[in-house]
């Protein structure tokens, strides 16, 4: 293993440190484009990246490099499109010319667009790569629409219904369902009166065996009642009051009392001019 002196004495050791005292070195392009302060060197280092692109563009139209290799040539050729967005930015802000406004589209050597989505561009054989070639296939044009007046054309007696019999096989099936449901509705109604019949029935037959519970009471009432007088029974021929009438009636007499000894003449007259219109 050569040591460190050994190498410093090498043709490529003594060839870049001459090199380096003439100040013929390459300058590097920063990897920040904010980095940059000088408006000239901006510029010259978006020249350099448009050349790289196209050296990049050129190789990736040899369909023979391999899939694999022509998606890392994409790749970097978007890296670099990206670049240089970023170095134009950087030119505008350094007072230089817009060519994010008004530079030129990225064209393929066909002079058409370079097609892709959100931002990410497709450049020579990486187009017809598997998975890529269905993003460009062209959707099939719709169907023209027809006119109003086209489609009344089409309309006739048969798009309303009028002609539906005359092919002779509607008007069985209808005859075949109306006999079905008339049918039905017949088996239906003798089914009800059946059941009505047979309800009569059993409410005639509970009738006859049945005593009402209101004429047992009475029964019972007058039975107790004859009882009690010698086993004479108490018939009405004029309406009894009940209980509740009674109550009402003795309320209203003590209210008449009270306001006969409480009150003006007046105030009566008023209260029996408006119990006469009441017809109370």
């Amino acid at each position: 293993m050569a040591r460190n002196a050994e190498k410093a004495m090498t043709a490529l050791a003594r060839f870049r440190q001459a090199q380096l005292e003439e100040g013929k070195v390459k300058e590097r392009r920063p990897f920040l484009a904010s980095e940059c302060s000088e408006l000239p060197k901006a510029e010259k280092w978006r020249r350099q990246i448009i050349s790289e692109i196209s050296k990049k563009v050129a190789q990736i139209q040899n369909a023979g490099l391999g899939e694999f290799r022509i998606r890392d040539l994409n790749d970097e050729i978007n890296k670099l499109l990206r670049e240089k967005g970023h170095w134009e930015y950087r030119i505008r802000e350094l007072g230089g010319p817009d060519y994010l406004r008004f530079g030129p589209r990225m064209l393929d050597h066909e002079g058409k667009e370079v097609p892709g989505n959100r931002g990410y561009k497709y450049f020579g054989a990486a187009r017809d790569l598997p998975g890529v070639r269905e993003l460009f296939e062209k959707e099939p044009t719709p169907a023209p629409r027809k006119t109003r007046g086209e489609l009344m054309k089409e309309v006739d007696a048969e798009y309303y219904g009028y002609r539906d019999e005359d092919d002779g096989v509607l008007l069985p099936l209808e005859a075949q369902y109306e006999k079905e449901a008339v049918l039905e509705a017949v088996q239906k109604w003798k089914a009800e009166k059946e059941s009505r019949l047979q309800q009569q029935e059993e409410e005639e037959e509970e009738s006859i065996y049945s005593v009402p519970t209101e004429e047992v009471e009475d029964d019972e009432s007058q039975e107790g009642m004859e009882a009690e007088e010698g086993g004479v029974g108490f018939i009405s021929h004029v309406p009894v009051p009940s209980q509740k009438e009674v109550e009402e009636a003795l309320v209203r007499r003590k209210k008449m009392e009270l306001l006969q000894r409480y009150a003006s003449e007046t105030l009566q007259a008023q209260s029996q001019e408006a119990r006469t219109l009441l017809g109370i």
